[in-house]
């Protein structure tokens, strides 16, 4: 039997909302690392932060200034921000809530326990050297709630709108958090392809805990073209670009036999999938990175959309 429309638009949201704090911590870690590069020591790198978030719009409606320490508070416990980290666990958990009987017992206490650690921690402002702590709090909480929910919930249509909720929103950050990169002001024209360079690359895989993972692929040295086409092409890699829209497609392929019919969001998502298949790192690189990334972007905002009025979520 079919869900009802606000059950899988509850998991859904739900899974997008987890996804998204962590990847709000993610975001920060980026910026907190490439600030530390930026030998001009200027506001940029976290102005582009707020851009590649989505939120500049909604930090300048409230601010008059770029200052490093209220964007990180702007993107870590404000109310008024939606996509806060503070913001994200607390739709979360409404949401979690609102479909509770369709979650496992460990499922929803992961999330509940969450939700009580952050709203404690972030219910002052943080100082400059508990930032790393607060972050890594982010990830630990998160991972324990993915963990419960794999290791327990039956393989059924409940799982796959809750997959469709964490890879569309992964994809997303990935692209956004490889687009912190791309407008990060680099010195001079000089710096590209140095050291410096390849160390703020290395911070981009840091930020999404691929260093490691990097290191196994490709030999240790940070190159720009390899870390671009390992957050965008691996298929083992579970943050990468390509890794997200197979089980994007797998989830709907599921969904397309348990509603005994395709939609518009089927034909969206293999778009999106024949074109990851159908070019390579070098290809992206030549037609503009930056370029690229936004396209996706828009696309995956549109198959989110589509995936909502094709299982009628506000039904």
């Amino acid at each position: 039997m079919a869900l009802l429309g606000r059950t899988a638009n509850g998991l859904f949201w739900m899974h997008r909302y987890i996804e998204r704090a962590e990847n709000m911590a993610r975001l920060i870690d980026a910026g907190l690392r490439l600030s530390m590069t930026n030998l001009s020591s200027g506001p940029e790198e976290w102005q582009s932060v707020l851009v590649s978030a989505g939120v500049e719009a909604a930090y300048v409606a409230k601010y008059q200034e770029f200052d490093a320490p209220r964007i990180i508070d702007f993107l870590l416990r404000d109310l008024d921000n939606p996509s806060s980290v503070l913001s994200a666990i607390e739709t979360a958990r409404q949401n979690g809530r609102m479909v509770r009987t369709a979650l496992t017992r460990e499922t929803w206490e992961a999330l509940n326990n969450a939700w009580i650690a952050l709203k404690r921690r972030l219910s002052q402002p943080i100082r400059d050297t508990e930032l790393p702590g607060i972050l890594d709090l982010v990830k630990r909480v998160t991972a324990e709630i993915r963990g419960a929910f794999h290791g327990t919930m039956l393989r059924n249509e409940i799982f796959d709108f809750c997959n469709l909720g964490t890879f569309v929103e992964r994809a997303d950050n990935t692209a956004r958090i490889l687009d912190v990169k791309y407008w990060v002001l680099l010195p001079t024209h000089s710096s590209v392809g140095s050291s410096l360079d390849n160390f703020q690359w290395g911070s981009i895989l840091r930020s999404v805990s691929a260093h490691r993972a990097y290191t196994w692929e490709y030999d240790a040295e940070y190159r720009a073209v390899d870390i671009i086409d390992f957050l965008i092409f691996n298929r083992r890699m579970p943050r990468s670009l390509v890794y997200c829209y197979l089980c994007i497609q797998d989830s709907l392929t599921y969904l397309a036999r348990a509603y005994g019919t395709e939609h518009a969001c089927h034909e969206t998502a293999a778009a999106i999938g024949a074109r990851l298949a159908g070019t390579d790192v070098h290809g992206v690189i030549d037609g503009g990175l930056h370029e690229f990334l936004e396209a996706l972007i828009v696309d995956n905002n549109r198959l989110a959309r589509e995936i909502a009025s094709s299982y009628s979520f506000y039904v």
